[in-house]
């Protein structure tokens, strides 16, 4: 029997290769392939950019670069750290600052200062995810170098989609 040997390879922002589809025994045609490194490394700091969708699901690449504006949802979203060290601030909204659409899909950003009772921070390294539950407003922050944070939420106004940028197709 022959070993067959595998190879990981961790990412950073200041480390990766570029996305690309590596097809094992199929058409690269019928796939598709970014890379959050790459995304993040090309994005404004706290750009929602789409990279993943499976129907109203998505995956958001976000470049943690200095203080986020503070979010809300009317849903649960999780935040996975892939790079950097993040702090999740979180606060449980008073029912004015909701999101009154019960409905309503993906983040959306809280007007003015949150109002409500502070609820604590979470410190976010490499692997970590958190949860930021629906109708509380989070608010990410990085010191020194930018981190990369990828975001699972459902499709929403903020979404930014650059599809024809960041995939690969063949």
């Amino acid at each position: 029997m022959t070993a067959t040997a595998y190879q990981t390879r961790f990412g950073s922002l200041k480390n990766y290769e570029k996305g690309r589809v590596e097809p094992i025994a199929d058409d690269v045609r019928h796939y598709a392939f970014s890379n959050c490194f790459e995304i993040a490394n090309n994005s404004k700091p706290y750009e929602k950019v789409v990279f993943g969708q499976n129907q109203i699901y998505v995956l958001e690449t976000l470049r943690a670069e200095g203080n986020s504006p503070w979010y809300t949802c009317a849903h649960d979203e999780f935040a996975l750290v892939m790079d950097g060290d993040v702090e999740v601030h979180l606060v449980q909204l008073d029912a004015s600052q909701t999101v009154a659409d019960t409905e309503k899909n993906g983040a959306v950003l809280v007007q003015g200062e949150p109002k409500g009772k502070k609820m604590g921070w979470m410190k976010l390294s490499r692997g970590h995810q958190g949860l930021l539950p629906k109708n509380t407003a989070y608010q990410f922050r990085t010191q020194g170098d930018p981190g990369v944070i990828v975001l699972q939420s459902c499709k929403g106004d903020l979404s930014i989609e650059k599809w024809a940028e960041i995939c690969q197709v063949q």
